[in-house]
């Protein structure tokens, strides 16, 4: 039986996530493509669990949520972190999930190249290193000769990249616009269904976990703007970076102002551009009823296309095991083509 060793990175919510679609998957995954999943080492920012026989994956996610550090996993705790994980165990995968940086794209960044010059493959959800510097860490990876997927790093759960690449693989495509944020969808919704203020509506979903602490890369657009760039690199080869994005969030958006757009039959979203005359981020008005009219943390993006039109595409946008569930897609993407 062939194994898959696996380094989780970042032991957050997609991380736990990750954890718990393996331990969910592995047997499916066994039986249906030959191999066997093995998670050898987890880490989160302070410390870590390296096991070379395996760590148990719901283990994992007890202990970080009962002890808040990994490193109590007994016999297998340890203060290491970062960079050191990738040189203390043997793997041959890396699942990043770091928390997404747009100033330094670190740890993603340092973390992808290191496991690349290991030759070792890479899926992440990680936006940060995408979107500044999506032309030299995708050449790496062919350099070294590695599988790198990111299909979670736009739209969590939302098929996008994958589905573009391969199911259109036929079509020029000329266009994306779409909903690429689920915070401020969910922000919008709730303003529009409710009348209520930015600012209640946006406490309250602080309240429920739903939007950030701080929540400025979700508001302010910056979170949407990275998916931009990821998607323009990706789908329509336009060779950008964060600061080729023009970008607007939804903080001076007011209660007035969709009261108005309601009465004249349309809906306030923050909406993503994505094509060779324009990267932009911005709340735009759309029509009720039309297939921007999504509720809730829901993602959508209409591809225009040479051959086949236009395709809509959607999905939940943000949660633990659905961002999972795209990492974990890639993953047997990975085995299907390697192993």
């Amino acid at each position: 039986m062939k194994e898959c060793r696996i380094i989780i990175m970042g032991f957050g919510a997609v991380g736990q996530g990750i954890a718990r679609a393996i331990s969910l998957k592995k047997a499916m995954i066994k039986q249906d493509y030959g191999v066997e999943l093995k998670v050898v080492a987890a880490a989160d920012s302070s410390s870590s669990a390296i096991c070379q026989e395996g760590l148990d994956e719901m283990m994992l996610v007890h202990i970080k949520n009962s002890e808040g550090r990994l490193s109590a996993y007994r016999d297998c705790g340890t203060n290491m972190s970062g960079l050191d994980v990738l040189d203390a165990v043997e793997y041959d995968l890396l699942m990043e999930a770091t928390p997404t940086n747009i100033e330094t794209a670190e740890p993603a960044l340092s973390l992808t190249l290191k496991a690349f010059e290991q030759g070792k493959d890479v899926v992440t959800s990680n936006k940060g290193h995408l979107a500044l510097k999506f032309s030299e860490v995708t050449q790496a990876a062919e350099d070294n000769g590695v599988e790198f997927k990111y299909e979670a790093s736009v739209g969590g759960a939302m098929p996008i990249i994958n589905f573009t690449r391969d199911t259109l693989s036929s079509c020029g495509i000329e266009s994306i616009v779409g909903i690429l944020n689920g915070t401020t969808n969910y922000i919008l919704s709730r303003m529009t269904s409710e009348g209520s203020s930015y600012d209640i509506t946006l406490k309250e979903s602080q309240e429920l976990g739903i939007a950030e602490t701080n929540p400025t890369q979700d508001v302010e657009g910056i979170d949407a703007a990275c998916k931009t760039v990821i998607l323009a690199n990706s789908l329509l080869g336009i060779d950008a970076t964060y600061d080729d994005v023009e970008v607007e969030g939804i903080s001076n958006i007011t209660s007035q102002a969709i009261e108005l757009a309601k009465k004249d039959g349309y809906l306030i979203k923050l909406i993503a551009e994505v094509s060779p005359k324009n990267l932009k981020v911005a709340p735009r008005l759309v029509k009720m009823g039309s297939s921007y009219d999504v509720s809730g943390t829901l993602n959508m993006a209409t591809i225009k296309t040479d051959l086949a039109g236009e395709i809509t595409v959607m999905g939940l946008g943000a949660g633990s095991l659905e961002t999972a569930s795209a990492m974990l897609t890639d993953v047997i993407s990975i085995l299907k083509t390697k192993y």
